[in-house]
């Protein structure tokens, strides 16, 4: 007969959280000009029995607030109480960012190009240095949740990394509308925790600066679904069986021309070949370029840029 074995002791900051404790532990990055300390908070929920611990964060970059608002909502509906394992919730990684509304920190920089960072680097690389010294070397699997950029608007995806087929379980196991491989990035999150060992997939929904109600249901869903494939919970919940469409290709189809982005096509719907997903036309209506399906898949992303220069990304497709 097994014995479950209690779980380990979480410390972070030099505060430490016992198995069935829960704490809000503050991690310490920098100070505002003002000499006010700029902290991340970091809540941490230990499960009693031994189990894996789950990373979720939001907001690295600091103006894409959906994932923000979702770790907010599953806090205050206690959706973190896990009894194997535990969870650290971040929901904003980016505290500069996010007060100045900007993807990145006063300088510049983006913390998720100078991961894992470097203890005298720059304010992006501390911040990067700090969190990964500080978490992720007690951390089993990660979540990472994005928005789409400069007013493109992704349809709810899950990210994995190809050579990482742990990462392809818990994109699956999230259950988003799709999921495919994304290429590693230099200084990414992504990138230092697959060199970690540390199985991690991002989830990409909505644009900066909005709120997405649909992106928010599937992220808050796609987390719970991944804990329960973890057993983290005494019972499993249950749950419909996942209709994620896995894509195989990914490619960005972008103006042919300058001049006003008028789309066609609804985000997240299927295409064919040769369909007209939208128009690019001048402002005096005398010329306008269709711009057509170049196979058959689904639209996953959109632009709302409404005014476009020649060779802008304008339709993320998948097939």
């Amino acid at each position: 007969m097994d014995v479950e074995k209690d779980n380990k002791t979480i410390t972070i900051n030099g505060e430490s959280v016992a198995p069935g404790e829960q704490k809000s532990v503050e991690l310490g990055i920098a100070r505002l000009p003002t000499g006010t300390l700029i902290d991340i908070p970091v809540h941490v929920f230990n499960g009693k029995k031994a189990g894996p611990t789950v990373l979720v964060q939001a907001g690295l970059h600091g103006d894409e607030i959906n994932g923000v608002e979702t770790l907010r909502r599953m806090l205050q509906e206690k959706k973190f109480n896990v009894k194997k394992g535990a969870v650290m919730v971040v929901p904003i990684l980016n505290i500069f960012g996010f007060i100045h509304f900007s993807r990145d920190v006063p300088d510049g920089k983006d913390v998720n190009r100078s991961f894992p960072g470097r203890k005298t680097g720059s304010l992006a690389s501390r911040i990067a240095y700090t969190y990964a010294s500080q978490l992720l070397p007690q951390v089993d699997f990660g979540i990472d949740l994005h928005t789409g950029g400069s007013q493109r608007h992704n349809h709810p995806q899950a990210r994995y990394t190809q050579e990482d087929p742990k990462s392809k379980m818990l994109a699956e196991s999230f259950g988003a509308p799709f999921h495919f491989a994304s290429k590693l990035i230099t200084g990414s999150f992504r990138k230092t925790t697959f060199k970690m060992g540390i199985p991690t997939m991002v989830y990409e929904a909505g644009e900066s600066m909005r709120f997405d109600e649909n992106a928010i249901a599937f992220a808050m869903q796609g987390i719970q679904n991944v804990m329960n494939g973890l057993n983290m919970f005494a019972k499993s919940e249950l749950k419909e069986e996942s209709a994620s469409v896995h894509l195989e290709y990914t490619r960005w189809v972008r103006a042919p021309r300058a001049g006003m982005f008028i789309p066609e096509i609804a985000n997240g719907q299927s295409i064919q070949k040769g369909e007209v997903l939208g128009l690019v036309t001048d402002t005096y209506a005398k010329k306008n370029k269709k711009i057509k399906a170049p196979f058959d898949g689904y639209v996953i992303c959109i632009n709302h840029q409404a005014v476009v220069n020649q060779g802008d990304a304008l339709f993320h497709l998948g097939r």
